[in-house]
């Protein structure tokens, strides 16, 4: 079993599929997420794939701050996606709140509802930084699973 689940690992490691989910951004940093699966910027080449589905999804990327209408949506979307599951926030907004901070149906940056792996901030987040916080996302992800222990098999 230990070898199945290495084998899984080292499959969502060299092959992200990723969800793309604005939640009340002004869309720069959408365009921006866009701009980096172009042939320009081609951040398939890492292995990321863009799924519709969060059901399918490793990585959920999110842009802007969390509206109170979208905040019980992000939650489902994030419990929909299988373990282990990472979220990205892109953008000042989605870091923080950004220039919607305070606004009255803007709760705040994304970590307030769900748990974030990595920050890419940015207004808008070039797609060079957008793939360069995904790429150190996997990296450490990759670190932390050299690091951990070999599962010891129970004695009969």
């Amino acid at each position: 079993m230990a070898l199945l689940q290495k084998i899984v690992t080292w499959a969502r490691l060299k092959s992200p599929w990723i969800l793309h989910f604005n939640s009340g951004a002004c869309n720069a940093c959408d365009i921006e997420i866009v701009a980096s699966l172009t042939p320009q910027y081609d951040v398939e080449r890492f292995g990321v794939q863009l799924k519709g589905t969060p059901r399918h999804a490793d990585v959920l990327v999110c842009s802007g701050p969390v509206t109170r209408q979208i905040k019980d949506r992000l939650i489902r979307i994030y419990e929909q996606m299988p373990q282990p599951k990472f979220v990205v926030a892109v953008g000042t907004c989605a870091c923080s709140g950004g220039v919607f901070k305070g606004c009255y149906n803007v709760t705040a940056g994304i970590d307030t509802v769900i748990p974030v792996s990595a920050y890419i901030p940015g207004c808008p987040a070039s797609p060079t930084a957008i793939i360069d916080g995904v790429v150190k996302l996997l990296a450490s992800l990759e670190a932390t699973e050299e690091k951990a222990p070999e599962p010891v098999a129970a004695e009969e």
